[in-house]
């Protein structure tokens, strides 16, 4: 179970060092440190996952009918934007180009553990986003406006 947030560096080559925790699940869970990066969707961030995970989505998506402009849509983005990646000795992976630049992603990256993924964030990106939904949580307890699974759920 991947959590938390930690700020890392992504070097010139491109390469991020994966918080040593974190590092240790990932190879507890696959022993090659074999990764998938793809782009999310929603946000301009990119995901990452162990591959056994990413597989499962794959296959998934895959099953999906393909002449649905919406799924298709989808496999083409998730699909075609994914690229395995593999930890190297020192916890590093290399994020390709067209993947950085889809999420802004320069010197400062943070890493968010999001149960069985990871979310990797341009530092400047995410503080704008989180400042968003901090002021949207605020709305929407005011108004009301919180999900039905979300209302029985103590913090």
């Amino acid at each position: 179970m991947f959590r938390g947030i930690t700020a890392v560096s992504l070097d010139v080559k491109g390469r991020l060092a994966m918080p040593a925790r974190q590092r240790d699940c990932i190879l507890e869970m696959d022993e090659k440190a074999q990764l998938v990066v793809t782009i999310d969707t929603q946000s301009p961030c990119l995901l990452l996952y162990p591959l056994a995970e990413w597989e499962v989505i794959e296959r998934k998506l895959e099953a999906l009918p393909s002449f649905n402009p919406v799924t298709r849509r989808l496999q083409r983005l998730l699909m075609g934007h994914a690229s395995e990646v593999e930890m190297d000795t020192q916890g590093r992976i290399l994020i390709p180009p067209l993947l950085r630049d889809y999420a802004k992603l320069d010197k400062r990256v943070m890493v968010v553990g999001q149960g069985q993924k990871f979310e990797l964030w341009s530092d400047a990106v995410w503080e704008a986003e989180r400042e968003i939904w901090l002021s949207e949580d605020k709305t929407m307890n005011q108004e009301g406006g919180l999900p039905p699974e979300l209302q029985h759920i103590s913090l």
